[in-house]
């Protein structure tokens, strides 16, 4: 089963994209820091959200910027695709079912 369940802060607020199909889609980063037992230090890893149902994106566009906390809940996907050069890249995303704020109002202002 590939279900995601990530609690972080917002790297940037985020942004709306609408197609000619209808389709919509928001998209923004997520920092979630954890602890690394080796060098003994706090470590940030970051992870691409995308939001593809209408309603959820255009909450998403909203309320979730830059700084706030949020859970993401979703599934991890790949992105594959042949760069300039022909070389084949990817990027693991979080495609989201949901995106629920955490914090207080004044947490959300700044």
């Amino acid at each position: 089963m590939n279900t995601a369940t990530i609690i972080g802060r917002v790297g940037q607020d985020a942004e709306i994209k609408y197609f000619d199909s209808g389709k919509v889609k928001t998209s923004f980063s997520l920092a979630v820091n954890r602890w690394e037992p080796k060098t003994k230090e706090e470590v940030t890893d970051w992870f691409n959200i995308e939001v593809w149902d209408k309603k959820q994106a255009e909450f998403t566009k909203e309320y979730v910027k830059k700084g706030r906390q949020v859970v993401v809940d979703g599934k991890i996907a790949i992105n594959k695709w042949n760069d300039q050069t022909g070389e084949e890249r990817e990027r693991f995303l979080v495609l989201a079912n949901n995106v629920r704020l955490l914090g207080s109002r004044r947490d959300a202002e700044g």
